[in-house]
């Protein structure tokens, strides 16, 4: 973790454009976890400062996620999401009444599989409009107090 944020601390007056453009990045190919990002951000600048470049980046990540699942389909997303992790997903939504909701608390909840979600709420046509709502109402509260977290942490 000390060494992410000092990877993202050498880009100077870049930096909270490079941690966003990483959290952008993973939200769509999760290849590091967004929590390196919200201790980074933190700790370089601060609770507030570290929130809006996890905000922005997450969520135009996740939202760039919906419309690759919605353009490329069940094949690209079986590329990105492991088989197992989707089949789980796929299962788990199936299983609920009301997916906008469920989506809603998983976006607003930590440790929810995020990624998975985002790519299916693709998958399955939720409107555009309907999703971005869902993303840019829920997303915020967790990574706030991640942020708020580290900031104290840190």
């Amino acid at each position: 973790m000390e060494t992410f944020r000092t990877y993202i601390g050498t880009f100077g007056p870049f930096a909270p454009l490079m941690l966003t453009a990483i959290q952008t990045m993973q939200a769509f190919l999760p290849i590091i976890p967004s929590f390196f990002g919200f201790a980074a951000g933190a700790g370089l600048f601060g609770a507030f400062g570290g929130f809006l470049c996890n905000y922005i980046g997450i969520s135009l990540g996740s939202i760039i996620a919906y419309y690759l699942a919605r353009r490329f389909g069940i094949r690209f997303v079986k590329q990105i999401i492991p088989e197992k992790k989707y089949n789980a997903a796929v299962e788990w939504a199936a299983s609920k009444k009301s997916y906008t909701i469920i989506l809603f608390l998983s976006i607003l909840l930590p440790l929810a599989p995020d990624c998975a979600l985002c790519y299916f709420s693709g998958l399955i046509n939720m409107p555009t409009k309907k999703y971005i709502l869902i993303i840019v109402t829920a997303k915020p509260w967790c990574i706030l107090l991640y942020s708020i977290f580290f900031s104290n942490v840190l």
